[in-house]
């Protein structure tokens, strides 16, 4: 992929990113108890792309948003452990949920790693991993993306979330409610 400044960029997961959300909460909240599990996890599937308001608003797309301290596994690792330790230190209420806000901010930085160059010992060393190259073959670099086959995971997690969704939602229906 190249920028608008024809510097040579990586992909990434381009909509997958909140349906793992959901499908890693739904399965967080089935194992793990407490309340705010899936808003959570759902949060911080997306969150380390807050980073694209830089990109976009600051930056002026120069540097790749995968650059920032937001796309940084070990930043993650680092804040999870503390605020994991002070989710504790709070209450054992707090600890699903700040648990899956991290998990799920960790799971963003994997589903980056498939097809775009990701930093993981940064800020230690600034060497960016990635599972596949996909090659810019068409000037607009979401047809380049859209027409890999990479691309097909990301519907793949689309069509798994969209069918726990709407499995969930049968047995919702199928609850009986009281009648008092």
């Amino acid at each position: 992929m190249f920028d608008r400044f024809g510097n040579e960029q990586g992909l990434a997961m381009l909509i997958a990113h909140l349906p793992a959300g959901y499908i890693f909460g739904s399965f967080a909240r089935s194992r793990w108890p407490g309340k705010g599990i899936m808003p959570a996890a759902m949060l911080g599937s997306v969150f380390p792309d807050i980073d694209m308001l830089y990109f976009h608003f600051v930056d002026g797309g120069r540097t790749h948003h995968h650059a920032y301290i937001t796309h940084w596994p070990l930043f993650w690792a680092a804040t999870g452990l503390v605020a994991l330790s002070v989710a504790k230190w709070c209450g054992q209420r707090y600890l699903a949920p700040v648990s899956a806000f991290f998990a799920a901010a960790m799971m963003h930085m994997i589903l980056d790693s498939v097809a775009s160059p990701m930093m993981w010992l940064m800020p230690f060393d600034g060497h960016a991993l990635e599972l596949v190259t996909v090659p810019a073959m068409y000037r607009n670099w979401v047809m380049s993306f859209i027409l890999h086959w990479t691309f097909a995971l990301e519907l793949l997690i689309c069509a798994w979330a969209l069918a726990l969704g709407f499995r969930r939602s049968q047995l919702v229906a199928a609850t009986p409610k009281n009648s008092t």
